[in-house]
């Protein structure tokens, strides 16, 4: 009987080194993929792709499994690096990564495994995959602190059809001691970190070689003038580093609260409590549900508004329009317009929206939970 084909989407990392040793052991016909999606190259003048790809074949001879490399450069600049410009220059603050999985790793990926004959897909993300009576859900990883279900929760049914997840029920402390019992080159290798195609590399002098910086005003609420910013698209609402205003005032921290766009002007207040920072709702935008229904309705369930957040009970009305209210029980801090509202119900990931625009807490209602 012919195996089935597997083609696994391999980083370089030690999670998708797992997953394919994982797959292999399981009996399948494997196939490592590695995607180049950006043309890297990080302060220090070396391309981390060419290490990356290196540290592929390395683990796939280790295996004994075929490999090839494809490049998505082209897809991932106009599918997602244009949607991230985009929305900086609107203030907005996007998360690349919810769409990289969606257009790229769950899209673009996925036709290019057909064109092996894959009967699968499968990536090293932390997550897990329920198919009973005809459906697909979307589960939490076991692994909590690492669980990644934020990041596919733009993917639908029929993305997920044909995926496989084989560290959904590992913790990552078990997947590093494989991949030692089994001395593969990526056993130790750093987690990478950051916007995927930023990387390590120093932000601000990133985006300064694609968006040309508007220095403005920093003021408090009261319309003082407290500095000078580097450009909006530079900041994030809760941000509390970099602002070089420190001291002033009653001498609490300051944080972004807001941004000006028509003024050019960053908005901050003294205190990481204090009522600007709240909001008591959100409306959101581009709402996918993975199982499909976005018919006009109202629902209880949990929500996270940015990744390794804990969950927070809210109620969403889905509207005839297309957006949703979510209500919340409690206030929220630093929810930030252009990021990702994830929910859930219980260990079931429902689906996300994109957030348009926050409604503030009153601040003469300013019972804040902590």
């Amino acid at each position: 009987m012919k195996k089935k084909r597997v083609v696994v989407g391999m980083s370089g990392g030690v999670d998708s080194s797992v997953a394919a040793y994982l797959l292999k052991q399981e009996g399948y016909d494997v196939i490592g993929v590695f995607m180049k999606n950006w043309d890297d190259t990080n302060d220090d003048g070396v391309c981390t792709a060419t290490e990356d790809y290196e540290d592929v074949k390395r683990v796939a001879n280790q295996l004994g499994i075929p490999y090839y490399s494809v490049n998505f450069e082209k897809e991932y600049w106009d599918r997602v690096f244009t949607y991230f410009m985009d929305e900086l220059k609107r203030g907005r603050t996007p998360n690349p990564d919810v769409l990289c999985n969606t257009e790229i790793k769950f899209k673009a990926f996925v036709d290019y495994a057909l064109s092996l004959d894959a009967d699968y897909i499968a990536t090293g993300h932390y997550a897990r995959i329920r198919r009973e009576n005809g459906q697909v859900t979307l589960l939490r990883g076991k692994d909590l602190n690492k669980d990644q279900t934020y990041f596919l929760s733009q993917l639908t049914e029929k993305h997920l059809a044909k995926v496989l997840f084989p560290l959904g029920e590992l913790t990552k402390d078990e997947v590093r001691k494989i991949a030692k019992e089994l001395n593969l080159v990526t056993a130790n290798k750093k987690d990478s970190t950051g916007i995927c195609f930023i990387g390590e590399r120093n932000f601000k002098r990133f985006l300064k070689n694609f968006l040309p910086a508007q220095p403005g005003e920093i003021r408090s609420l009261d319309g003082e003038v407290l500095g000078t910013h580097d450009g909006l698209m530079y900041y994030t609402i809760g941000q509390r580093k970099g602002l070089g205003i420190g001291g002033k005032g009653t001498g609490e921290p300051w944080y972004v609260v807001d941004k000006d766009l028509e003024n050019n002007v960053l908005l901050v207040a003294q205190g990481k409590n204090h009522p600007a920072l709240f909001s008591t709702g959100l409306i959101a935008s581009n709402i996918s549900f993975i199982n499909g229904d976005v018919r006009p309705h109202t629902f209880a369930c949990t929500a996270k508004f940015r990744y390794r957040q804990e969950d927070q009970k809210v109620t969403v009305h889905v509207r005839p329009n297309g957006t949703a209210l979510v209500e919340f029980e409690k206030p929220v801090k630093a929810v930030t317009p252009g990021q990702v509202a994830v929910f859930y119900d219980n260990d079931v990931c429902l689906g996300s929206a994109v957030i348009d625009e926050v409604i503030k807490m009153d601040a003469a209602n300013a019972t804040i939970a902590s």
